[in-house]
């Protein structure tokens, strides 16, 4: 039974880690970091870049950008601190997995402190979403909601099935 319940844990925690992983291969997306032609607020900015999906195409004003980028750029440091150690902790439980010398109460530590990364990280995400949802107007923070419940109530959420394929 404990076998079972270790063995359980551990694919949860690999199923956690598993878009870190993908992250952590992948090339910046656009607005994310230096590109070509690409400034602070220069005049290679498109609409939407430099700030997080969720504030794509709403309307700010270079003050809300500047805040924007600065709160953005200012928690990379430490995501990508924790990306690390979630990173290095997937692949030493996958190695003990996979060795003659497992050890249970090893794979444990290297489960919760991948864990506790990946909780970090998500945390961090909060904490700016909260602060850059406090830099919006109420106009705009409308826009959003407005967007959000949308979105809701598109075919696949909230329990609705999309449409049949003809």
């Amino acid at each position: 039974m404990k076998h079972r319940q270790t063995m359980l844990f551990l694919l949860l925690s690999a199923g956690l880690a598993a878009p870190l992983t993908v992250k952590a291969q992948q090339a910046p997306g656009p607005g994310f970091g230096p590109g070509p032609g690409m400034g602070h607020h220069g005049p290679g900015r498109g609409a939407g870049e430099g700030v997080p999906p969720f504030l794509r195409g709403i309307e700010l004003t270079e003050a809300q950008q500047d805040k924007v980028f600065a709160a953005t750029y200012a928690q990379e440091p430490l995501l990508h601190e924790q990306e690390k150690i979630a990173f290095k902790a997937h692949a030493q439980l996958r190695a003990l997995a996979a060795s003659a010398q497992y050890d249970d109460a090893q794979a444990s530590a290297l489960a919760n402190t991948a864990a506790q990364a990946t909780a970090r990280i998500s945390l961090e995400h909060a904490r700016l979403e909260q602060q850059l949802l406090a830099l919006l107007t109420p106009e705009q923070r409308a826009q959003l909601a407005a967007r959000h419940t949308r979105h809701e109530g598109g075919p696949g959420r909230s329990g609705q099935r999309p449409p049949a394929p003809v």
